[in-house]
This record gives C-alpha cells, structure tokens and sequence, in this order.
C-alpha cells in the first residue's frame, strides 16, 4: 500500500508512505500533489501522525459509573470506596466485556497504545486475569501495557506486597503504587521502596499514583524520583497526577526540580479528572489540583496528558476522544500560547510514547511499524482548534478504522 499526498508535522511539503508486510519501507518527498492510483490511499493533503497514545486509564473500572452507587461528593476517596464495593461483583466475562466496549471506542478515536492500571487489591486477582486475556484478544486494536496498580494500599491492605508479586510473576507489564493512600508517611516510602525493588528484580516499568491529594505535605515524590535517580532507571519510571504539586510553594518547588530534572523520570496529568476530583475540600480560593504541566514542559522535563478514566466511580463522563483531553489540559494548564499550540499535540503523542519506552515502535520513520492517522487538520493549531476528528487509523499498514467526513447542508 502507498499513502500519497500526506502532510507531515512541521514539514511545508507533501510525501508519499510506502508500506511493506506492516512497515514504513519508504518515505519520499512530493513535488506536486499526486493521482491515487488503484491501490493508493489518499490522505488529501491532511495531516498524517503517529496513533495517539492513552497513557494512563483503568479499563477495569470503565462503564461502572453508578454502580452500585453513584460518587456523590465527587472526591478521590469516595470513588476509591464506590469501586470497593463494586469490584466485589467483578467477574472475568463482566470485565472483559467492559474493556473491550472501551477499546472500541479509544479505536475510534485513534489510541493505538494504551496503558491501562488494573486493580490488583483483590485476593482473586478477578480483574488482572480478565486483563491479560484482553491484551491477546485485542492486539490487532492496541498495543496494552498493563500496570499492577495497588488501588487500596501496598503496605495498607492485607497481603498486599504477596499481591503485587503474584500480578507481576502473572504477566503484568508496570510496577504501581499508591504511597499517598498508605496510612502513614512511613508506610508510603515503604511501599515506594518494595515496588522499585520488585521492579528491577523483574526488569518492568514502573507508573506510580503519586501524591494525588491537595495536600502541600504530600511528597513522595521527591521519594520516588530519588529512588530512579540513585538506581539509574528514570527513564523507566512515570509519576502520575502529582496533584499536591499543585499547592507546593515556589521555594520548594525550586528544589525539587533540580532533582527531578536529574531523575530523568516521566509524568502523566490527567487534567480533566483532576481538576473534577481536587479542590473539593478548599471553599474559595478554590485551587485547581492539577500539576505544574507547563513549568515540568518548560524545564524540558517530559509530561503528557491521559484520559484516566471514562464512566467509572471517579469520573462520570468520558467517550474516549483524548483530543477532549488535550483540549481541556491546554486551557486548564494555562498553555494555549503560540509556541505550546505549535507542537500541543506532543502531548497526546510522542510525550506519552517516551514515557510508556515504545522507543522504536513508534513513530513515522523508515523501518517502523506502519501505524498512524489520518487526522482532518493541516497542523497541530489547526487540529486542536478544529477538534479535529481521525479520518482514518491504519495499523501494520491496514486499515482498522475509517470516518467520512462530516457535512454540513444549508437548505434554501
């Protein structure tokens, strides 16, 4: 297959896609726009980008909005107590059929890559094994790295280090943590310190919950990300929401990206869940509980966005369109000036690729697998303007997914 007349990111010209057996076997500069011959896909001068990527989402939890409660005081807490009593009806089919309804929808809207944090605070492990079932039954969709995430405590919860283990020695990808739910300081950096350990016995990437509260005292992060540092492993390692962050005064902050910066760890915001689950303890001022996204972007740090959640007990809407997200991030990280609308969509693609190490498995090079959109924009400010739809998904060079472009008719 041939994709002709692609506009590529930050390139003023058009080039041409060769694909052979699932790869980008060549990439070639147009002089004209070109005539799609019978085996030729046209992507009409639009923009042509790798899949986007949702680093951060709990497929074990979507769909389960309300059930069997609704999370009514709209807190981090209740949501974790709403899908305690939830999960005590998970079964293997309930989940898998949940998860793939969601996949289904993350495909429309062009997420090829996904990392999903499964619950592994269940004695039976119920949802983990559904999960790794997924991963097989939908890898021609997606490309799932699957975390063993502690949802109620590593060092709080009975056999909670025994748990953890089991879910690595079963095939899950990522190592983690919780330490901001652990009922002491103490046992937070205990937690941190079991599951670098169980990562680098294991070789896995870790993606850690870290510090989502307001609480300025909060900081395990400046733990986690001395851990990665001492043992060489940042670039392994993600720290999701840091919402405290959000309410660290400037002198600290100060220090603490010196060492973040030396590091080298990765960070996911989930913006839209954030700024719906933080703040509900503060009357006004109200803070926002979003992580410092633009000042982490600014010091050349690496910071994405995710969705998080879709219709589960922590966040009651959601449909899958991470371009949603990007939008809401931008304007709620106050990043909406020229330079960041330039390249915003970084933060839906490559950001998030480093941080989940796809390395060469993603991207628009020679000798990649031939993944990528077709997206209804000419560039990065155009496509988060616009909110611009995916025309088409194309995976190992076949097509999985392809939209008609909207129209619109103005009787007389």
């Amino acid at each position: 297959m041939k994709l002709i007349n692609a506009r590529l990111r930050h390139k003023a010209s058009l080039y041409t896609l060769e694909f052979i057996d699932g790869v980008i076997n060549r990439i070639t500069e147009q002089s004209s726009v070109q005539v799609a011959g019978t085996d030729d896909l046209d992507a009409q001068q639009k923009l042509v980008i790798p899949p986007f990527v949702e680093p951060h989402i709990h497929l074990d939890a979507t769909l389960t909005a309300g059930e069997p409660e609704w999370n009514r005081s709209g807190t981090l807490f209740e949501g974790i107590a709403r899908w305690s009593q939830r999960k005590q009806t998970v079964t293997i089919e309930d989940t898998r059929q949940r998860a793939l309804k969601t996949i289904g929808m993350l495909r429309d809207n062009g997420v090829q890559h996904v990392r999903t944090h499964i619950d592994v605070t269940d004695p039976s492990l119920t949802a983990l094994e559904a999960m790794l079932a997924v991963k097989k039954e939908a890898a021609h969709l997606i490309d799932l790295q699957i975390v063993a995430f502690p949802q109620e405590g590593i060092e709080s919860f009975p056999d909670g280090r025994a748990l953890m283990t089991r879910a690595i020695e079963m095939g899950a990808d990522v190592v983690g943590g919780i330490p901001h739910y652990e009922f002491t300081r103490e046992k937070g950096i205990s937690s941190l310190t079991f599951l670098m350990d169980l990562a680098e016995r294991h070789n896995c990437l870790v993606d850690v919950h870290c510090d989502e509260i307001d609480d300025p005292q909060s900081r395990f992060l400046e733990v986690l990300a001395e851990e990665a540092r001492v043992r060489g492993i940042g670039a392994k390692v993600t720290a999701s929401h840091t919402c405290a962050m959000g309410s660290y005064d400037n002198a600290y902050c100060s220090k603490l990206f010196r060492l973040l910066k030396a590091s080298g760890i990765n960070f996911i915001s989930c913006p839209t869940e954030s700024i719906h689950l933080q703040g509900r303890f503060d009357t006004w001022p109200k803070r926002r509980g979003v992580t410092r996204v633009a000042e982490l972007d600014r010091a050349g740090i690496n910071v994405c966005f995710a969705q998080d959640s879709i219709q589960d007990p922590w966040y009651p809407l959601g449909n899958g369109n991470i371009m949603r997200i990007l939008d809401a991030g931008l304007h709620i990280c106050h990043m909406l000036g020229y330079d960041d609308l330039q390249r915003c969509l970084d933060l839906i693609t490559d950001n998030s690729a480093r941080a989940m190490c796809l390395g060469d498995n993603y991207g628009i090079a020679e000798g990649r697998p031939a993944n990528l959109l077709i997206l209804d924009a000419e560039n990065d400010y155009d496509a988060v303007c616009r909110q611009a739809r995916v025309l088409t998904s194309i995976r190992h060079g076949k097509i999985i997914m392809q939209r008609q472009p909207e129209r619109i008719g103005y009787p007389e």
